[in-house]
């Protein structure tokens, strides 16, 4: 039984060794901006990045963004990945249905086809070919650019104003837990 103990404490000790170096790294980035304010507008900024057509150099834009905006960079990370090769079809062709009310082009069944043919060439590429991502996508036509471009900067406002007001709720919400919780453990 000791033998055995003794291999688990030293498993985890080279466990420790391995984690330990990262773990200032994530405290530290989980600490960048964490007022309420900046994790919602993390959220939000995500969110509304991952609504437009930058499929490709989405993540560099939002750590810019949320850099030059003073947000949480994390949170505006995790949102981002909303679209990905197996959403963005079905996303960027609500986003052109919706700007096709302002600026009318092709018909949203052909533009569907032409996103799930973009999504079919996507996957095949590898993650860091951003600038063949980004070419890409912006191979469609202006026809369909223009209601994209524009539904898109509709549906990121709306969906990005929606998130920073849940996620700010939420986030007071678990704090004033969190608060009650110190003051019935200090009684």
């Amino acid at each position: 039984m000791a033998a055995h103990l003794d291999k688990f404490a030293k498993g985890q000790k080279s466990k420790k060794r391995i984690v330990l170096p990262f773990r200032s790294v994530l405290k530290w980035l989980v600490r960048l901006r964490r007022s309420p304010r900046a994790i919602a507008g993390g959220f939000a900024l995500g969110t509304f990045i991952a609504f437009t057509p930058t499929i490709g150099f989405q993540i560099a834009l939002v750590i810019f963004l949320a850099t030059a905006f003073n947000l949480n960079r994390p949170a505006a990370i995790i949102t981002v990945w909303i679209t990905n090769v197996a959403t963005m079809a079905p996303i960027y062709t609500f986003n052109y249905w919706v700007g096709s009310f302002l600026w009318s082009g092709p018909n949203v069944s052909e533009v569907y086809k032409t996103f799930v043919a973009i999504t079919l060439q996507l996957v095949k590429m590898d993650i860091w070919e951003i600038k063949r991502q980004f070419s890409t996508v912006f191979t469609l036509s202006t026809e369909i650019i223009v209601p994209l471009v524009i539904g898109s900067l509709i549906v990121g406002v709306v969906a990005s104003a929606l998130v920073y007001l849940f996620s700010l709720s939420l986030i007071y919400t678990i704090l004033a837990k969190r608060v009650k919780k110190q003051k019935l453990n200090d009684r």
